[in-house]
């Protein structure tokens, strides 16, 4: 093979990479189960896809996918895509703490939150405590239900929220819970919102763009 073909091959299994869309489909102790663009892979730790989608470790909960030369962290039904393209409309860069957690400031009804971003959560939820200082009639206006969480079954209450603002983006009418007890102690801003939007990722920087 000539020096330019291993040139243009090289560069074409970066736009790969950087074109790829991802999401995690199984998960366990170094390994992990992946689609790439609508191709299932499953891989060991170490193990890279044809287009150059390396596992770098994994356990039950999350994988860590070295993509385009970048590592980031990978959690179940996780569906992020690398293209990052310039924004058409409204657009919120998030970068994450010291702890890797992508924390952004919005709003629900008109009152200020402070939001995590956490696509394991089906639906934005929060605690009791949270849903009254917004104002939240959820006894009344909710439908009662059971969720499960980390410390077993809690009892919720299924809500429509009129408005949802994050950034420059609003959404309406999006599907939370509120928790009975103190769990979660903050704001997960959950997939209910998250469908409504792209998501993509940039490295550690995760952006959220109006469709």
């Amino acid at each position: 093979m000539t020096r330019t073909a291993v040139f243009l091959l090289a560069c074409l299994l970066s736009l790969a990479v950087r074109a790829a869309d991802i999401q995690v489909l199984a998960l366990f102790r170094d390994k992990a189960v992946i689609d790439v663009d609508g191709h299932r892979y499953t891989l060991s730790a170490g193990q890279s896809t044809p287009g150059g989608v390396r596992l770098v470790s994994a356990d039950s909960e999350k994988a860590r996918l070295e993509v385009d030369g970048k590592v980031a962290v990978y959690r179940l039904g996780d569906r992020i895509s690398t293209r990052f393209r310039p924004a058409t409309g409204n657009q919120v860069v998030i970068a994450p703490d010291s702890q890797g957690m992508y924390h952004v400031d919005g709003s629900i009804n008109g009152f200020q939150v402070r939001f995590v971003v956490d696509t394991g959560s089906t639906l934005i939820a929060m605690n009791r405590h949270q849903a009254q200082r917004i104002g939240l009639d959820y006894r009344m206006d909710g439908k009662p239900a059971v969720s499960s969480t980390a410390s077993g079954l809690d009892k919720v209450w299924l809500v429509t929220l009129h408005k949802v603002t994050v950034g420059d983006i609003v959404l309406r009418d999006v599907r939370a819970q509120v928790h009975n007890g103190d769990y979660p102690q903050e704001i997960l801003l959950g997939n209910s919102f998250l469908n409504g939007v792209d998501l993509s990722r940039r490295g550690r920087l995760l952006q959220l763009q109006t469709k």
